[in-house]
């Protein structure tokens, strides 16, 4: 079994633009965005944030930022209860692993895989293998729109991801501004308001 699998396990537990309005050095931008795809490296334990770290630091020194366009380290909020309060504790959402959208060459591949930290690739081999779309999706990698979401106050929805990951609920307010979500859920024997990012749910009516 290839560590893509592995990830796999652990992810269980714009304004639109006319063409003829774009200028050429956004559509070349544009173009670099469409270009480039996400991938996964794994790391050593609790090495994420330096491997970040290292990996900025490389992209600022040799001005790579139109190859490397993104680092995240996902992360997850866990709502735990002590002494009768309850206390939001954010972790890794996949420990061990660093996610990179970057457009795949010979360089990129030899700075990414030479930084400390790094142990390799996630794919089969440990070859470089891009995220699918439905991967991208599901890890939380792309911000969604709300014209994407679809959603309005009244919906009913489902958590898909979170503390509440399968809580259902129902809309109380849409900030498209702040691109976040508040669903009333039934929680502790009462209703609780949550605000979540638009991709932590979907629309079940």
């Amino acid at each position: 079994m290839d560590n893509r699998e592995d990830l796999n396990e652990v992810n269980q537990n714009e304004e639109e633009v006319k063409v003829e309005e774009v200028k050429p050095v956004e559509k070349a931008d544009q173009n670099k965005e469409n270009s480039a795809q996400w991938y996964v490296v794994h790391t050593y334990s609790t090495h994420e944030k330096a491997v970040k770290q290292s990996l900025e630091s490389m992209i600022d020194n040799n001005n790579l930022h139109d190859e490397i366009l993104e680092i995240s380290i996902p992360t997850i909020e866990d709502i735990v209860e002590k002494d009768g309060k309850r206390k939001v504790v954010e972790r890794k959402k996949f420990p061990g692993y660093v996610f990179i959208k970057m457009i795949l060459s010979d360089k990129i591949l030899y700075i990414v895989k030479s930084t400390k930290g790094i142990t390799g690739f996630v794919g089969p081999q440990g070859k470089a293998l891009p995220l699918t779309n439905e991967e991208v999706k599901r890890m939380g990698l792309e911000k969604v729109t709300i014209e994407e979401l679809n959603v309005k106050v009244g919906d009913n929805v489902r958590i898909v991801s979170g503390p509440l990951e399968s809580f259902l609920g129902v809309v109380d307010n849409v900030s498209s501004e702040k691109e976040k979500i508040r669903v009333i859920v039934q929680m502790f024997g009462r209703e609780t308001p949550v605000d979540l990012e638009f991709n932590q749910v979907e629309v079940i009516n």
